[in-house]
């Protein structure tokens, strides 16, 4: 059985979480965190994944990337591009696709990966963390993406989830996974007719400020307005902090950390830091030892300095709390609760600007760093055929209107607004149009003006086929399922032709009818389902063919890592056992080795040392087990005659304490039979004077 896992797929840190035990666990990874660093670098042998991909980051800064989701489906000539590029200190370059990629060196060859490529491994390392801590199978995943995620995106995300091994049964806006977290573990919502309670979600993460309105009764919730600011996050904080002791450092230390993107990387690692300890405290040191050119850097930073660096920031709160409130038709008077999360809320002065857009306290019931990864286990948990859970409901909401598109045969019309902004889904909609044959249809979004600059305004295309005309007929009617699906994405379901036929339906009777009177008939024209259609599509989802071949290349690469790590597994258990053995043959060896075995085992160690530190320093997996057994081989004999002396002194050992407690109870049983002996003898001399 298949465990439910939810990934909250941050910028900077991600979380993983599994419905098991009855419960949501959040779970850690190989050194206990409760986040993973969401970092892919590259080595002379191996990938650096998370954690190692973070510590081994300052050093091998040109082959490491970071910030992924905010590349993962975005073009070279976005106009986004710029900023995202600033923040990442690998190369970046225009793949045929005209995609964003990243040109590393992995085993000494320069490679280019995909967004796509890069976020499949980072997936692929997460799902091996869970499998490895929770010791289950994973297949199916819900992930969760920010709000301004495009429909090419969401397809993207898929996709790398396919490619890592995993089945996405749902991609899911982080701040809604959220409210569903928040939904299922409340106990005190309204219910039937009671008014709904009005929850303000503010998330403000690593990248992305989100405001969210959603609208929650006891098992159920419903998105009424989102709004974003796709650039105002922990890293713009992290940036100007940097930037302030950039140009400090330059003018006090005759350093230009600008110049030296190592230097950049260790200055803006010590200013998250230093941001951090300022939420707690109002001035903080900053010293950072050999920053370049073997200068070490010191300096501080109060509370105040920060507030007024970060005043351009702290000026655009407000805007996503007035959209959101604006889409859900709501004042702040019509707010409840104000749930804040994600990391960056932690800092003072950001949570006092929340509080006062809208004008009362803000709540923390929630885990900020957790509750979105809890709201994705709980939504993989409801598509589990296997478990049963709490029954909730919930609806997201469209941002953007979208129509869809046919040709244009006779004198029908050629689109239709099928899904509204503001309008729920997951959804539904049926049509019928008048065909003569085959057909093709699109889906776009109705008013292009109102989406980010760049969008594509085609969202998926598709081919009817197997239309069939009737001799004598001017066109047939089709019915097509048009569906915008739980992650968000559009699609044709199923398309199938009508045909009217006639039939007879009974006629009731009247109610004085006799009970002997013949039933009367008539002909209805009714019309029902002829032929289905095949239905091809045209997304942004890869092919079939490009897929495979992906995970195919994905699978080579976990298979070298595994290579690498069991050969440096290898390779330090030979080494341990080169200074165990010598360490412990002149000491608790030495009675159990000959002269002739100590000194062979000794020249053994030395030639294996001196082979282990040169031409064994970078050897093979299979060099490194022989070397070991040929040691072991009279090695373990010695140790083997140590063991056995030792187990024979135990069982001596034991042997004598059971002795001596055999004795101790003989003794003590002997003293209590003496004892009621003596009382029973006193008893019977015992005379009455009377």
């Amino acid at each position: 059985m298949s465990t439910p896992f939810g990934l909250d797929l941050g910028n900077n840190n991600s979380v993983l979480a599994v419905a098991k035990n009855r419960g949501i666990d959040i779970v850690v990874n190989e050194v206990s965190n409760r986040s993973t660093p969401s970092v892919v670098g590259f080595g002379q042998k191996n990938r650096f994944l998370g954690e190692t991909g973070k510590s081994k980051q300052t050093s091998n800064i040109k082959n490491t990337v970071d910030n992924l989701k905010r590349i993962v489906g975005l073009d070279f000539d976005d106009k986004d591009f710029p900023t995202e590029a600033k923040y990442i200190s690998s190369k970046l370059v225009k793949l045929d696709d005209g995609k964003v990629g990243a040109q590393v060196k992995l085993a000494g060859e320069q490679q280019t990966f995909s967004a796509t490529q890069l976020a499949a491994m980072y997936i692929d390392k997460v799902k091996h963390t869970v499998i490895e801590e929770t010791k289950s199978t994973v297949t199916d995943v819900c992930v969760a993406v920010p709000v301004w995620y495009t429909e090419e995106q969401r397809y993207t995300i898929a996709d790398a989830s396919r490619i890592a091994g995993l089945n996405p049964v749902r991609i899911v806006n982080d701040v809604t996974a959220a409210g569903v977290s928040y939904g299922i573990f409340k106990t005190d919502l309204p219910e039937g007719e009671e008014k709904p309670r009005i929850v303000a979600f503010v998330d403000i993460g690593h990248s992305t400020y989100t405001c969210s309105i959603m609208s929650f009764k006891k098992g159920e919730l419903k998105v009424l307005g989102t709004a974003y600011d796709k650039h105002f996050g922990g890293r713009d904080f992290d940036r100007a902090i940097t930037e302030h002791f950039a140009d400090e450092f330059k003018s006090k230390y005759k350093i230009d950390i600008r110049e030296n993107a190592k230097a950049y990387n260790r200055v803006l690692l010590a200013a998250e830091k230093l941001k951090k300890v300022l939420s707690a405290n109002t001035a903080a040191p900053i010293s950072i030892e050999s920053v370049m050119n073997d200068v070490d850097c010191s300096s501080q930073m109060t509370r105040e300095e920060l507030e007024e660096l970060v005043k351009p920031l702290l000026e655009r709160v407000t805007e996503p709390v007035t959209k959101a409130l604006a889409q859900a038709k709501l004042s702040v008077d019509d707010v409840d609760f104000i749930e804040i999360i994600g990391g960056t809320t932690r800092i003072p002065t950001l949570k006092q600007s929340i509080s006062d857009a809208f004008g009362k306290p803000l709540s923390t019931t929630l885990n900020q760093d957790e509750a979105i990864a809890k709201g994705a286990a709980f939504i993989c948990a409801i598509h589990s055929p296997t478990l049963r859970v709490r029954p909730f409901k919930f609806e997201d909401i469209h941002p953007y209107s979208v129509s869809y598109f046919w040709d244009k045969q006779a004198e029908d019309e050629d689109h239709l607004e099928v899904f509204p902004a503001n309008s729920g889904y997951p959804s539904t909609k049926m049509i019928t149009l008048y065909r003569t044959g085959d057909f093709a249809m699109s889906a776009k979004y109705t008013n292009l003006t109102e989406l980010p600059e760049g969008t594509k305004e085609t969202i998926a295309e598709w081919k009817i086929t197997g239309v069939q005309l009737p001799e004598g007929q001017e066109s047939v009617p089709v019915k097509l399922k048009l569906r915008c699906d739980p992650s968000g994405l559009h699609t044709i379901e199923d398309a199938y032709t009508l045909e009217d036929i006639v039939v007879k339906e009974e006629i009731p009777l009247p109610e004085d009818a006799a009970e002997d009177a013949e039933p009367e008939y008539k002909e209805v024209t009714k019309t029902v389902k002829k032929d289905s259609l095949e239905i091809t599509a045209h997304t942004f989802a890869l092919s079939d063919k490009d897929l495979n071949v992906l995970i195919e290349k994905e699978n080579e690469m976990t298979a070298q890592d595994k290579l690498v790590a069991e050969t440096e597994d290898r390779k330090n258990a030979l080494e341990e056992y080169i200074y165990t053995l010598r360490g412990k043959l002149d000491e608790e060896y030495a009675d159990f080795a000959s002269d002739a075995e100590k000194t062979k085992l000794k020249d053994m160690l030395a030639k294996t040392e001196e082979w282990l530190y040169d031409d064994g320093f970078d050897s093979i997996k299979a060099k490194y087990i022989a070397k070991y057994e040929e040691l072991a081989a009279l090695g373990n004999l010695v140790k083997g005659r140590y063991q056995a002396k030792e187990e024979e002194k135990r069982q001596a050992l034991r042997s004598k304490n059971e002795a001596s407690q055999m004795a101790d109870l003989s003794a003590k049983l002997a003293e209590q039979r003496k004892a009621e002996a003596n009382t029973k003898k006193d008893a019977e001399g015992d005379v009455d004077l009377d």
